[in-house]
């Protein structure tokens, strides 16, 4: 086999205030699904300046990593047309920032909730991913490391030649 498996590097924002998590309803090839802010690292970004990034385009608040909550490798395979991908997951929590009402939210959101851990986890079958609520999970369970665990070389910054 001549080709290298690479998988999809994420970013996601574990981002809790009095005991609720804020996720994203957001429109899917499967249909509505549950979300955390996430998505993909972009090239020439750090994972603390993806995770960043994601969280402001998809919930119009500034949000800054405090601690890396885990590292998740899982694997989806698309019913519709049997797509295959694995997905690299590193989770953040960290601090909420100011909204930003003049912000449109990013392509294919259609809101922002507030749930408890309770109605997060009864609502599974609508959640994007098995990752939504393991993170949570590990969140709640005290689950932090410090952000320097992930170490970004300067050369990623550097464009290409």
């Amino acid at each position: 086999m001549n080709t290298r498996w690479k998988p999809s590097v994420t970013v996601a924002a574990i981002i809790e205030r009095d005991g609720r998590y804020l996720l994203v309803e957001e429109h899917t090839p499967e249909g509505l699904r549950l979300n955390n802010p996430a998505g993909h690292l972009d090239p020439g970004e750090s994972p603390l300046q993806g995770v960043a990034r994601e969280a402001l385009e998809e919930t119009a608040h500034a949000f800054t990593p405090t601690a890396l909550v885990g590292v998740y490798l899982s694997r989806f395979q698309r019913p519709a047309t049997s797509e295959d991908i694995t997905y690299l997951r590193f989770a953040y929590c960290g601090e909420l920032g100011d909204f930003d009402p003049q912000r449109e939210l990013d392509t294919g959101i259609v809101r922002t909730l507030w749930m408890t851990p309770d109605e997060i986890r009864a609502s599974t079958g609508r959640h994007r991913s098995p990752l939504v609520q393991r993170c949570i999970e590990d969140h709640l369970a005290g689950q932090r490391y410090p952000l320097d665990l992930v170490f970004t070389d300067p050369s990623v910054m550097q464009p290409q030649v």
